[in-house]
């Protein structure tokens, strides 16, 4: 990316591009780029520990390990081997909010079928919901280290029991699931034997950040209802992640919402 191919994307000369920009985002067009590399990164370094720092360089536009690890810690003040050590999620969070835009969701595709019952091993996030990638890096390790439930051939879920921004951080909880085949033994990970109960649900997709998801759930609830003889069940809304936030640019996440009725 670049602001010459950005504003020729947005039909505008690059100086009023950039004010618009600047204006709609507080941001700069080049300190917004380097951040969505940076994020990109910082995935890569916490859930892809396989992966070298200078690959990950690399692949993230720098020149050398030396550039990156200077921009990290920069941007987030630790370094790159530093936060994939122990990285500091809710210093991380902090460094993106000021990103976080809401859009309208102009049409929602919804589709209403039954979800089958689904065996899951799950582990349960307890706490400030800016910490949930701490608790994902633990089910990770524990996938990697098992092959229970492999990343690429399980599917992934997200069960939260609420609105984590409408209740007190300390009453968040969040079950990160993924797919098994049989129940999995007593471990150090935590991770426990679930299953997702068969019920009807409504679901629709949602392309982009899961820092947005908050837009398609919303329209789900405001504009879908309306007019349908429906009603939602007791069973919380959840979540399959099609791909992960590790795998693919921000923008190319797809997630799946599921609806539970009654």
């Amino acid at each position: 990316m670049s602001i010459e191919h950005l504003s020729d994307v947005a039909a505008l000369s690059k100086y009023h591009f950039h004010r618009l920009f600047v204006a709609n985002m507080h941001i700069t067009v080049s300190k917004y780029i380097l951040l969505a590399r940076l994020k990109r990164a910082s995935f890569e370094l916490a859930f892809e520990t396989d992966k070298k720092i200078l690959d990950i360089a690399i692949k993230a536009g720098f020149d050398s390990a030396e550039a990156f690890t200077r921009a990290f810690k920069r941007t987030f003040n630790q370094t790159p081997s530093g936060f994939r050590c122990t990285p500091q999620w809710p210093q991380w969070h902090g460094v993106f909010e000021c990103n976080i835009t809401s859009m309208p969701v102009e049409q929602l595709d919804v589709i209403v079928d039954v979800f089958p019952k689904t065996m899951i091993a799950f582990i349960e996030h307890k706490g400030a919901a800016e910490r949930v990638y701490e608790t994902a890096g633990q089910f990770v390790n524990w996938r990697k280290t098992t092959g229970l439930s492999p990343i690429r051939s399980s599917k992934t879920f997200g069960i939260p029991n609420g609105d984590p921004g409408s209740m007190a951080s300390e009453a968040f909880r969040f079950k990160i699931c993924g797919t098994v085949l049989e129940p999995v033994p007593n471990n150090a990970f935590a991770v426990k034997n679930a299953e997702i109960p068969k019920m009807r649900c409504a679901r629709v997709r949602h392309i982009g950040s899961h820092e947005t998801l908050d837009n398609t759930i919303n329209a789900f609830y405001q504009q879908w209802f309306i007019d349908r003889d429906e009603q939602p069940a007791e069973h919380p809304c959840f979540f399959q992640y099609i791909n992960l936030i590790h795998e693919v640019d921000e923008c190319d996440l797809l997630t799946d919402i599921f609806l539970p009725l009654r």
